[in-house]
């Protein structure tokens, strides 16, 4: 614990890098499995902070006490706001990056607000904004998005949207959740996993329906299933498998560490995806990284298409009956438990595209 900032690094190639955002993974611990913003923010800054980068996250206060700034596991955090959403975050953050003098900002998409006030107390420090979810398209997203120097988002879901407000091709930059693949090649498969495997937190986008009802047209063959994740939706998945006479199968293990999801990846053949609504499906590819065939079912509102659309290990699914074909299909694919293409995604690259970005700026 701490009321200050960290000294400048010594080493030249040490980056002072600024992470602006309301809420962290810190604020909603039930959700710190989730696939979702405040993860992938969690993740950069852990990546910069082991490689040597001294960083900083500005964010509304999570910890106890009114300390204006709090270290956690190598990483400072400071307090702009009290709470997420207060109305005066963006003043505080202006004196704050003042104080702290970084090479460069970067600024969540959720509150496009920040990127403003970067630019007008930084105007030689580059002002980087991600949008993880398609931005609402306010006054505000537009105004941040002149204001910054460059936009990072992870697929090309997202892209599309960022790019109908008026950005520049070479102001955008695609780049995609890491894997962690030293991790994927050391766990050991999981001997209790299922043949098919589903992988998010059952809420109202989760659609497990549509991955119960294709199971059920296999009653008549040897199959397990495992379903990871909690949330709101899941007793009324539970009896659902249950009303279609396939709740013997199916293992709801509730939400699980990264480890234990890796081990139940490695040891399943297929890992289906039939959310209606994500911007990057982390654990797809994570899935995918494990060996498993990739089945997944098209929505408008999901990026978990463009990572099978092109796979050698990828079926793509467009209908109910053809969400059935590709789970047959993927039976007669080999079984794999780690895939080395997938080593493009690893978490060194993920934060190397980052630094490299961060100084062409």
């Amino acid at each position: 614990m701490q009321q200050g900032f960290c000294p400048r690094l010594a080493h030249p190639s040490d980056m002072r890098v600024a992470l602006v955002t309301d809420r962290t993974v810190h604020h909603d611990e039930e959700r710190r499995t989730a696939d979702d913003a405040a993860a992938r923010l969690d993740a950069l800054a852990s990546l910069l902070d082991a490689n040597g980068h001294d960083v900083t996250v500005f964010c509304a206060r999570w910890w106890d006490g009114g300390f204006p700034s709090f270290d956690h596991d190598g990483i400072t955090y400071r307090a702009i706001a009290s709470t997420p959403g207060e109305r005066w975050a963006t003043l505080r953050l202006a004196r704050a990056l003042r104080g702290f003098d970084p090479d460069v900002v970067h600024v969540a998409g959720a509150t496009p607000e920040h990127a403003l006030g970067a630019r007008v107390t930084s105007p030689g420090t580059p002002v980087v904004i991600g949008y993880y979810e398609p931005p609402p398209g306010s006054r505000a997203d537009r105004w941040a998005l002149r204001a910054a120097d460059a936009a990072i988002v992870p697929s090309a879901f997202v892209a599309t949207a960022v790019r109908e407000l008026g950005v520049a091709g070479d102001a955008l930059t695609r780049l995609p959740n890491p894997v962690e693949m030293a991790r994927v090649r050391a766990v050991d498969p999981a001997a209790d996993a299922g043949d098919v495997v589903y992988s998010r937190r059952l809420d109202d986008a989760a659609n497990l329906e549509s991955l119960l009802l294709a199971l059920a047209e296999f009653r008549d063959r040897e199959w397990s299933a495992t379903v990871i994740g909690d949330g709101p939706e899941r007793a009324r998945y539970e009896r659902q498998a249950s009303d279609l006479r396939i709740a013997d199968r199916i293992d709801f293990v509730g939400a699980c560490e990264l480890d234990r999801r890796l081990a139940l990846f490695k040891g399943a053949h297929v890992y289906a995806q039939t959310a209606t609504r994500t911007s990057f499906p982390t654990d797809l590819l994570r899935a995918l990284a494990c060996g498993c065939v990739g089945v997944v079912e098209y929505h408008a509102n999901s990026a978990a298409h463009e990572l099978v659309e092109h796979a050698d290990r990828g079926l793509l699914a467009t209908s109910d009956e053809a969400l059935v074909e590709c789970l047959r299909e993927a039976t007669a694919t080999a079984r794999a438990s780690v895939n080395e293409a997938y080593a493009e995604y690893d978490a060194n690259r993920f934060l190397a595209r980052h630094v490299d970005l961060y100084r062409s700026l």
